[in-house]
């Protein structure tokens, strides 16, 4: 992977492996899903799900990010990928409006969390499932409940210690759409 340097790359490596296959594993890809990758960075994630999906979108608002993901789609031969540069917020709604409406989205958010722009417009494409990568548990955690208030439970949630000894973890958090139960 090519990464420049206003890019984001996890340092990591073998904790990161482990990481990214836990995002994948809860995604639970069979291979004809359309899958939004949020804040997707230099790709890394994206081309991950690539190999398991009909099509993944990348959106990332750093525009080396997007360069650089676009180079290293190329360079693995991966074109079942598409990268869209800007804010998730704005990117987002505005592919809605044009009908995208993915199966799966997975959120990497920087450590602010994601705002009610971006949290509401994945409502609205009401995707079987979303993960949420996040390295911060308290924007985590609101960002959950609000999606926890609009039809989106927690199923499941794994922790990657990505630096041994501290406090620093990843979390990874399944979260799908609530059944509607009937009232006797």
């Amino acid at each position: 992977f090519a990464v420049s340097a206003a890019s984001f790359l996890q340092v990591n490596p073998q904790q990161t492996e482990v990481l990214y296959h836990a995002a994948l594993n809860a995604l639970q890809l069979e291979g004809t899903e359309r899958v939004a990758d949020v804040y997707c960075g230099i790709g890394t994630i994206s081309l991950l799900l690539a190999r398991h999906a009909a099509q993944v979108d990348g959106i990332e608002t750093v525009p080396e990010a997007i360069a650089d993901a676009i180079f290293n789609a190329q360079e693995n031969a991966i074109k079942n990928v598409e990268f869209h540069c800007g804010n998730a917020e704005d990117v987002l709604p505005q592919l809605v409006r044009e009908g995208y409406h993915p199966d799966a989205v997975l959120i990497d958010p920087p450590r602010k969390g994601c705002d009610s722009v971006c949290l509401d417009t994945i409502v609205r494409m009401q995707p079987k499932r979303v993960v949420y990568v996040s390295c911060d548990s308290a924007t985590l955690a609101r960002d959950v409940k609000y999606l926890d208030e609009r039809g989106y439970a927690v199923e499941r949630v794994r922790c990657c210690d990505m630096f041994g000894m501290s406090g620093h973890v990843e979390t990874v958090a399944l979260l799908t759409k609530k059944i509607a139960t009937r009232e006797v």
